[in-house]
């Protein structure tokens, strides 16, 4: 037999390292670890000593050191019942049966509801049994007869008496001790092979109870009843150890695999309440050595989903991904790819719209709502009264082509001289002013009948009450009286015809009639609703006539407005003054503004410090119907802003703080959206040329006509791109925005300062002032042309046919040819044929008729012809002639 090593010796002796060890030691058997070797003698003398050791402690139960918890337990439920007698087994069901009612015949239920009595009993057994070590002894026959009995069980089923039995003989050896403290705390040692020394307090109750177990190594061969028992008896380290014990009791083996697998010794005491020695949740214990941490199963952890209040999210009207990331609690990568798997590329910083939002929410469960600003708790509504509603000038718009003398006619109205003013005789601006008549008051709007200032006339025509529309008699209709027509009929006012130049000798009223009618408005002499009226502004004819019928169809109108509220009004037009700041032409249609009050007017909030009329008089009010100059604006606002008079000024910069927020969203999620579709889109703008352009001018409407004439200028291969506008002078910061992106200035009746052109200059930046809407146009139409690829024709000039060669030195093949059509010319371009095929293309190197150098020869006549770096020419070969045209593009 070859050498054994101690932990193979433990595991064949059904025992723990440690414990053979301790055996070993006692034997005076020197080893020093469970992976010492051990030779066949020592083998032989050590299970000796087992031998004589365990049929000892059958009956005495004298080891009692170093047990395990489960094998004390074991012991005690098979020898205790061997050495009492059966009388005592009788008396002890007797005083059992009051104590405990068992509702139910299961074996296990029974055990679990007499587990407190037998943690009791079995730490007063131990004493009895070190005191009557002879008793014990004499009962050795007994154990003959238990061993008989397991034959004669069928099953593993014990019925209800026989475990009533087994703790009572164990309560009948001392009942006199007190268990108090085992109830209150109870010292639980796991399963080790070190032991731990109890506290002082605990010290006695855990002496009971490892004395009253001992290690029985036929563990296998014990009754079923046997094995019942122990598992009521089963104490809270037990309890915890779960599946391990239930492997334990199928298989014998399992501890022993478990116990050698264990390579560091250590004890831990844990004390527990009572009550949690029957609550079935796992608890989690740590080893000393090692970072792992052996847990009992559990229930596992489940991914759970917010309440549906919760994946609610609340954005604006755009949302930077990685913030829409964070509120949703999902990484951006992951956002990221799902927004791929839509079809929208987009980066961490990117800003995406509230549809985006939508859909890339909906597919992590969220929901998306709008978080408007409610600008109604703000901008409160008061209701119409009736009774506090009083009469209002009518708002006339005049409105028709350009040069048919609309400010003309307003000239006499008002008795000033407009026209004069306006540069190149045209209006360009909206204006807006205030007449007396002896019959009322009538506020008139002129706009510029220019087709640039489309705009302009959409906006007059929305804030009007009455619309004039001017046509000169000599001309009649042209395309903006037309588009007048149109912007009256959708703004559903009507409409008063003027026909002016009455004092012309090629007038034609009725011409005009005819058009107007073909166009919907048929005068009231020819059964129609229109009123035509003929007039002259440069004889001041037909005026009175106009203002009457004005007069008179504001009476039918009934136009009201309540003057005692906060006022309401339209941004007529706006400007950047040098000296004033931000001045705006508010039309008021409702309530009174008053000085000092605070507006709000589209993105932008201030306080009324000025008001002046339209001659630029100084007034502390104005009325419903009124047209103003405001100044106090935080900025200049856009023509076609609705002006709100506010009581707080507070209310008035929380609106205008959420209208720039807004409004900056929308800019960022316009410039930086990107998809899959538009992705190669964007890959061919780059082959596109761009004019870059920066526009600066005295009135916002300005800069708006300018801007909508030149994108209409953009096509397939030069793109108008206005990076900026803005009104006011030429400033640095427009230099250096025009340096850094290439950028052409338009000043539209602007100027720069001295150091601002000086900077220009040294930039090589270019500034170009106008102050006519014409001149704009037409340069840019040449800078677009010039950036336009020209196209290429080629032109045929003649054909010629070789009838002879000849090699000339130092010159190489000269073909004598004759002309056949066309003519030829020195210089140009040519093509070889041969057989029909085209041999070679070349220029023209030398063309002679006779001795002297000719610029061309026309058909019919011979000459000799040259070809550049070429000398292969055959008889009868043709030289044909042609040069290359170039198209330049032109715009529409």
């Amino acid at each position: 037999m070859a050498k054994i090593r101690v932990y193979e010796l433990a595991r064949d002796l059904n025992m723990t390292n440690q414990a053979l060890l301790d055996k070993i030691r006692n034997m005076n058997i020197y080893v020093k670890s469970h992976v010492s070797s051990l030779d066949e003698e020592t083998v032989a003398k050590i299970k000796a000593g087992f031998n004589s050791t365990s049929t000892k402690s059958e009956g005495v139960a004298e080891i009692r050191v170093r047990p395990t918890i489960i094998r004390r337990r074991r012991i005690v439920v098979q020898e205790e019942p061997e050495t009492k007698p059966e009388t005592q087994e009788e008396e002890a069901i007797e005083e059992v049966e009051p104590e405990e009612q068992l509702p139910e015949p299961e074996i296990i239920k029974a055990a679990d509801e007499v587990k407190k009595p037998d943690i009791e009993e079995k730490q007063e057994v131990m004493p009895q049994a070190k005191i009557e070590k002879k008793p014990v002894q004499q009962t050795a026959a007994p154990v003959k007869v238990f061993k008989k009995t397991k034959k004669e069980q069928p099953a593993k089923v014990l019925k209800l008496p026989d475990v009533e039995k087994k703790p009572e003989v164990l309560e009948e050896s001392q009942p006199s001790q007190e268990v108090k403290p085992v109830e209150q705390i109870i010292t639980k040692t796991i399963d080790t092979p070190a032991q731990v020394q109890p506290s002082e307090h605990a010290k006695k109750p855990v002496t009971h109870l490892k004395k009253t177990v001992e290690i029985v190594p036929e563990i296998p061969k014990k009754a079923d009843p046997i094995e019942i028992i122990a598992k009521k008896e089963e104490t809270v380290s037990e309890k915890k150890k779960g599946k391990v014990r239930d492997k334990r009791e199928e298989d014998p083996d399992f501890k022993d695999k478990l116990l050698f697998k264990k390579k560091a010794p250590f004890k831990k005491k844990e004390i527990i309440e009572v009550e949690d020695l029957f609550t079935p949740e796992p608890r989690v214990r740590k080893e000393k050595k090692g970072a792992k941490a052996k847990a009992i199963q559990g229930h596992k952890t489940q991914l759970t989903v917010p309440k549906a209040i919760k994946r609610r999210i609340k954005i604006d009207d755009a949302i930077v991904l990685s913030d829409l990331a964070k509120r949703m609690g999902i990484k951006s990568s992951e956002m990221i790819k799902t927004l791929m798997g839509l079809g929208v590329l987009a980066t961490v910083n990117q800003t995406i719209d509230f549809d985006t939002a939508s859909l890339v929410a909906t597919e992590f469960s969220y929901e998306v709502e709008r978080a408007s600003f409610e600008e109604g708790n703000f901008l409160k509504t008061e209701k119409v009264d009736l009774s506090a509603l009083v009469s209002r000038p009518p708002v006339v718009t005049i409105m028709g082509h350009v040069d048919h003398g609309k400010t003309s006619l307003l000239d006499v109205i008002r008795k000033t001289k407009i026209t004069e003013i306006e540069a190149g005789g045209i209006t360009q601006h909206i204006g807006a002013y205030h007449v007396k008549t002896e019959n009322g008051q009538i506020v008139f709007l002129d706009t510029p009948g220019h087709e640039a200032f489309t705009a302009m006339r959409a906006r007059g025509a929305k804030v009007t009450d009455i619309v004039v529309l001017v046509v000169a008699a000599d001309d009649g209709v042209k395309p903006q009286t037309v588009e007048a027509i149109n912007h009256a009929k959708v703004a559903g006012v009507p409409i008063i015809v003027a026909i002016n130049k009455m004092d012309k000798p090629e007038a034609d009223p009725d011409r005009v009639k005819r058009e107007l009618a073909d166009q919907g408005l048929v005068p009231e002499e020819w059964g129609g609703t229109t009123p035509f009226l003929k007039v002259s502004a440069k004889q001041n004819t037909g005026i009175d006539d106009l203002l009457e019928m004005i007069l008179l169809q504001a009476e039918v109108l009934e136009l009201k407005a309540n003057p005692n509220k906060l006022a309401v009004g339209h941004v007529v037009e706006a400007k950047l003054d040098s000296g004033r700041g931000p001045v705006a032409t508010v039309l008021i249609y409702e309530g009174t503004l008053h000085l000092g009050e605070s507006v709000v007017c589209g993105i932008h909030y201030g306080k009324v410090r000025a008001l002046l009329d339209d001659r630029g008089m100084k007034i502390d009010e104005a009325g419903p119907s009124i047209p103003v100059e405001v100044i106090g604006f935080s900025g200049v606002p856009m023509a076609g802003d609705e002006l709100i008079a506010l009581a707080d000024e507070k209310d008035a910069k929380q609106v205008s703080t959420y209208r720039v927020q807004k409004q900056r969203s929308k800019e960022l999620a316009k410039t930086s959206r990107l998809n899959l579709e538009n992705l190669f889109d964007r890959i061919q703008e780059g082959k596109i040329k761009n004019l870059v352009l920066i526009i600066k001018a005295d009135v916002n409407g300005s800069i708006e006509a300018i801007r909508d004439s030149l994108n209409k200028l953009s096509n397939k291969e030069v793109k108008i791109d206005i990076i900026h506008s803005g009104t006011g002078t030429i400033t640095e910061s427009d230099v250096s925005l025009a340096a850094v992106s290439n950028a052409i200035i338009i000043g539209f009746n602007v100027r720069p300062s001295s150091k601002v052109q000086a900077m220009a200059n040294e930039e090589n930046v270019d500034i170009r002032y106008y102050n006519i809407i014409y001149n704009v146009i037409k340069d840019i139409k040449n800078a677009i042309v010039g950036l336009m690829a020209s196209t290429f024709e080629e032109k045929f000039l003649g054909r010629a046919q070789v009838r002879e060669v000849f090699h000339v030195p130092k010159f190489g093949a000269v073909a004598g040819s004759y002309v056949l059509d066309g003519k030829i010319e020195r210089g140009q371009k040519i093509r070889l044929i041969r057989d029909g095929i085209v041999c070679f293309e070349g220029k023209n190197s030398s063309l002679r008729r006779f001795k002297d150098d000719v610029k061309e020869v026309q058909a019919g006549f011979e000459c000799g012809i040259g070809i550049e770096n070429y000398n292969d020419i055959k008889v009868d070969d043709i030289i044909e002639f042609y040069y290359i045209e170039e198209i330049k593009p032109e715009l529409e």
